[in-house]
């Protein structure tokens, strides 16, 4: 069986984190997007994936020289394809591309399994399967679901990534709880890296991941927050769904919140407050920022 993984996209909704690298190489709990991919699919049985390139392709190598469709309930189905099937066989009745009415609260989860015959639909010019080929294929009575079991979510914008860590964390609770830090300082669901630093007095979760080479110094308060490698989040701060980029620097008695980002290598100075602040890569941030809007 071979797989195909679309990883083409600009991923402009967790910009400002895409400005640097590209969305499937972002690590989501302490791993690349993409690298939970792979690994799913080679569990399964895979052999042979294709990775569909354009946006940084060339980085995209780089990182990995070191390494049946299915459907899920929403709560908001408008923003994803809905689909609409029968629950004795999984046939799928309707296809529909984000729908500006309700239909159904299942969605195209975006994983697909193809009989090569299928190939023969498509047309040798730019073309959207969802769009173009699925809505005949059901009418033909071809096409099939399976309510996924588990939890889904999209993760391609920032409050959404804080919320699927949350859910991802919850998961390892249970299925891998070895995973999770334990010790002093540590509340609910925590990933740390072996290689971050804690400090002492420290105050961490719920629902924190803390990447490679990250340091915390002594007296920091993370909740709901993931901090990326080599970070270093300097005493007394206080930080609550936060996504801190690669190689950021936040002060001492820093306070931020809100689904506040920071880029890579931010510089946050001392007893700055941010909400919701989005800070693009290579920045100083000096002053600060009570009201949610992009520094450029």
């Amino acid at each position: 069986m071979k797989a195909l993984i679309l990883v083409g996209g600009y991923g402009t909704r967790l910009r400002p984190l895409t400005l640097s690298i590209p969305k499937p190489l972002v690590e989501f709990g302490n791993k690349p997007m993409l690298f939970h991919q792979l690994e799913a699919l080679v569990d399964a049985g895979v052999k042979h994936i294709v990775l569909a390139v354009s946006y940084r392709a060339e980085q995209m190598e780089r990182e990995l020289e070191s390494v049946q469709k299915q459907v899920t309930k929403v709560d908001e189905p408008s923003k994803y394809g809905v689909v609409v099937y029968s629950p004795e066989n999984g046939a799928i009745q309707r296809f529909v591309e984000k729908p500006q009415e309700y239909v159904s609260n299942k969605i195209n989860a975006g994983m697909y399994i193809f009989n090569p015959s299928m190939l023969k639909r498509i047309k040798l010019q730019p073309t959207s399967i969802e769009k173009e080929v699925f809505p005949f294929m059901a009418d033909d009575g071809e096409l099939f679901a399976m309510e996924l079991q588990g939890f889904w979510m999209d993760v391609g914008q920032p409050k959404d990534f804080l919320t699927g860590m949350c859910l991802y964390l919850t998961s390892l609770k249970h299925k891998k709880p070895e995973l999770l830090h334990q010790g002093p300082g540590i509340v609910g669901n925590v990933l740390i890296d072996p290689t971050a630093k804690i400090g002492k007095n420290c105050r961490i979760g719920p629902n924190v991941t803390i990447g490679p080479g990250a340091v915390i110094d002594d007296g920091v308060c993370i909740k709901r927050c993931t901090v990326l490698r080599e970070a270093h989040i300097k005493s007394h701060s206080w930080l609550e769904s936060c996504i801190v980029g690669w190689k950021c620097v936040v002060g001492n008695w820093v306070r931020m919140e809100n689904v506040s980002v920071l880029g890579e290598d931010v510089i946050v100075k001392d007893e700055i407050y941010i909400n919701g602040g989005r800070i693009l890569p290579h920045k100083s941030i000096g002053e600060s920022v009570p009201d949610p809007k992009i520094i450029m």
